[in-house]
């Protein structure tokens, strides 16, 4: 049995907590919000964000991240991307040399066009740091639906650690040493998930979905090769898998997000109206600075972005997109 705490009481590390502590773990969630861990303490559920999954009194509550960090064999950070430096830096003085950290949530900084483990790793210098993501929803992780993810790290025996911690008859776990690749593809996924819900609102097609999800994984392909990731990643559970999922479920928050957009609502009326984080917002600038860093080019993610922050209709840049000029579907493949 290991001592774990689950830094960040959001549906995700809920969900988690909930994983680890069924794997026979002693486990402890953390909060910033006092009001937060004073209703979860009285409800046992986080009925805003997670209803129907219950926490069982043996997990305990704190809002006092010395006491959650102090003793600890694993630390998973599910705190949302927006907030993980500043709350690194807050850990930085409990955290024990070796010490394990699991980042779970999915984001690039912007400005620094950092994934998050790096910046874990930047902050908190003395730690180890691993990655978990895959195609998962909170909502079907909660309650036992039959999920798998991907479990990365530098080293392999850090890899298969976290596989084992989290691993159990309805969670299956793979490892990967392809630790960008993976942040890559959990992260931009969730900007081409915002243009397949703004599709949806629109009251497109099928159709319309398949092509935003093939095209846009080329785009993250395209983007994370030349970063360095690898292939195999991308066409994999944290890759396709991933933005699968996120482009067509009703759990997403970035589908919903971009729906409500799609249906007119301004990019702050559906953020307020989903109200959770929507991780593919704070993500879309970073992609494009990605973008020019690294000369690639990202066309879905540019019109999110210009109807995002520029005022663009999502029809307008739906039309846009379909009206760029004529290229082959894949340019290295030459006629015979």
């Amino acid at each position: 049995m290991a001592k774990i705490s689950v830094l960040g009481a959001g549906s995700w590390g809920t969900a988690l907590a909930v994983v680890l502590h069924k794997n026979g773990h002693e486990v402890t969630i953390w909060s910033i919000a006092q009001d937060e861990i004073d209703m979860l303490k009285k409800e046992r559920e986080h009925k805003d964000k997670l209803p129907g999954v219950k926490i069982a009194e043996e997990i305990g509550l704190t809002t006092d991240l010395k006491e959650a960090i102090s003793g600890r064999d694993m630390l998973v950070v599910a705190v949302p991307s927006p907030y993980i430096r500043s709350t690194a830096k807050s850990m930085a003085p409990y955290v024990e040399d070796g010490q394990l950290l699991v980042s779970v949530a999915k984001g690039i900084e912007e400005g620094t066009l950092m994934t998050l483990s790096a910046i874990l790793e930047q902050e908190i210098p003395q730690a180890e740091v691993a990655v978990l993501c895959g195609p998962s929803h909170a909502e079907e992780v909660g309650i036992g639906l039959p999920t798998t993810l991907v479990a990365g790290a530098k080293r392999k025996e850090t890899a298969e650690l976290v596989q084992s911690t989290f691993m159990n008859e309805v969670l299956r776990v793979y490892t990967s040493p392809d630790v960008l690749g993976m942040e890559l593809g959990a992260s931009l996924k969730n900007v081409i998930a915002l243009a397949a819900g703004m599709a949806d609102g629109l009251g497109y097609g099928d159709n319309t979905k398949a092509a935003l999800i093939t095209r846009g994984i080329s785009e993250i392909g395209r983007l994370a090769l030349k970063m360095g990731a690898k292939y195999e990643t991308l066409s994999g559970l944290t890759g396709i898998g991933d933005l699968i999922v996120t482009c067509a479920s009703k759990h997403s928050r970035n589908r919903k997000a971009g729906m409500l957009i799609g249906e007119g609502y301004t990019m702050e009326e559906a953020m307020k109206e989903v109200k959770m984080v929507v991780e593919g917002v704070y993500s879309a600038k970073a992609a494009m600075e990605l973008s020019a860093k690294y000369d690639v080019s990202m066309p879905i993610i540019e019109q999110v972005n210009e109807v995002l922050f520029d005022g663009k209709s999502a029809k307008e840049a739906v039309m846009d997109l379909m009206l760029r000029d004529k290229k082959p579907e894949h340019d290295d493949l030459e006629w015979n």
